[in-house]
């Protein structure tokens, strides 16, 4: 029904993942016909719903100001009925400017300079971005891999809540940069160690849409994480390609920490939302599910072709499997050269350009991060210049 495998013309979009000028800013001196797997944006046009509604609103021809009606919240909390199957009411809910700078703003709403923040690492740059802005501390507790997968380590988590107090931990589920799907049990150990430790759990949730290999389990499930200290950080940006509209929201059941949160917004002047921001939320989660769904199986046979690959021709790597979103995560430890040398030479050498671990704070250096969410004329393209171009 949905075409994934069209190519689309990105360098006239401007995008920073397309655009030669910004990568090479980023990369150094990168061939014209580069193809990009980094960055976390897809190459695929949004749902047509979604596109038919705004060139609606382009055609009607007034852009005012807007504010969050009725439709905006009954698209959340149906689109999180329908897809999570959680119960969200609509006073929990508060719309806000993108994810990541909703993280700053919860940092300087709990936080002091010489607190702390926890975060399970690696982990996406900006959690330690939006800590560290604000003169907090980075808290870093590292994973364990064990047969390729990540898991979290409760017994120092428990050590470090008691010598360090953090004031937040900011727990994405799933996670990025791997795709780990936590489990409901994994959830609740979580949450009881932040109730029993007087910590603010922050769960990033915005890559829970692209689900390839098992079943997602939302914070806000029953059995999962306690409401009483939770903020639920999410957005369609992911999941249906509107990441330039910087537009996601917060679902927080404690009166108290809503209050605070949002005295917090105000403070920024984060009011009303972008009238396309608003509305992509709205037409996304009420007629962009079968769209959704025909994605996740184009993804899922992408990131089998990817690690197929991997195996095939780079046996020394070993590419975690992507439990959800269009990320590949990549242990590159047994290769001669170090991640950020690979990332460097395919780059300049192959025009692929890829991230290196390093970027996502800290136990990251022997990984490479892969988009996969493009289509497979470029995974089949990068793998053979890689080839080519790898000794």
């Amino acid at each position: 029904m949905f075409d994934f495998d069209k190519i689309i013309e990105r360098k006239s979009d401007k995008c920073r993942k397309w655009d030669h000028a910004f990568v090479c800013s980023r990369f150094g001196n990168v061939p014209e016909d580069f193809i990009p797997l980094w960055i976390a944006d897809m190459d695929f046009t949004s749902p047509p719903a979604v596109i038919d509604g705004f060139q609606r609103i382009v055609s009607h021809g007034t852009f005012g100001y807007t504010w969050c009606f009725d439709e905006f919240y009954d698209a959340v909390i149906g689109f999180q009925r329908e897809r999570h199957h959680v119960s969200v009411e609509r006073s929990w809910i508060t719309l806000t400017y993108g994810t990541v700078s909703t993280l700053h703003y919860t940092v300087q709403a709990f936080c002091k300079p010489g607190d702390s923040v926890m975060m399970n690492t690696p982990v996406y740059d900006p959690f330690a971005m939006a800590t560290e802005r604000q003169g907090v501390q980075v808290l870093a507790n590292p994973l364990r891999v064990e047969d390729n997968r990540y898991h979290l380590d409760f017994e120092l988590m428990e050590a470090q809540f008691k010598a360090h107090q953090p004031k937040l931990y900011f727990f994405c589920s799933p996670h990025n940069p791997s795709g780990r799907i936590w489990s409901v049990a994994e959830i609740r150990q979580v949450s009881d160690l932040c109730q029993r430790y007087g910590v603010i759990l922050v769960i990033d949730e915005v890559h829970a849409e692209h689900i390839l290999d098992g079943q997602f389990v939302s914070c806000l499930s029953t059995g999962a994480a306690a409401l009483d200290n939770l903020i639920v950080l999410t957005s369609p940006n992911k999941a249906f390609n509107l990441g330039g509209l910087k537009t996601s929201y917060s679902m927080i059941p404690d009166d108290k920490l809503r209050q605070r949160f949002r005295q917090q917004l105000e403070k920024n002047s984060i009011t009303s939302p972008n009238i396309f921001g608003v509305w992509g939320i709205i037409l996304a989660y009420q007629h962009g599910l079968p769209w959704l769904d025909e994605l996740n199986v184009y993804l899922r046979n992408n990131a089998l072709y990817l690690a197929d690959a991997i195996k095939t021709h780079f046996p020394h790597w070993k590419m975690m499997t992507p439990e959800s979103s269009y990320l590949a995560w990549v242990d590159i430890s047994q290769d001669d050269r170090s991640a950020s040398e690979l990332t460097q030479h395919f780059a300049q050498k192959a025009g692929v350009v890829i991230e290196d671990g390093s970027h996502y704070v800290q136990n990251g250096e022997n990984y490479l991060r892969f988009n996969f969410g493009t289509q497979r004329h470029w995974l089949e393209q990068s793998i053979e210049r890689m080839l080519t171009h790898y000794k």
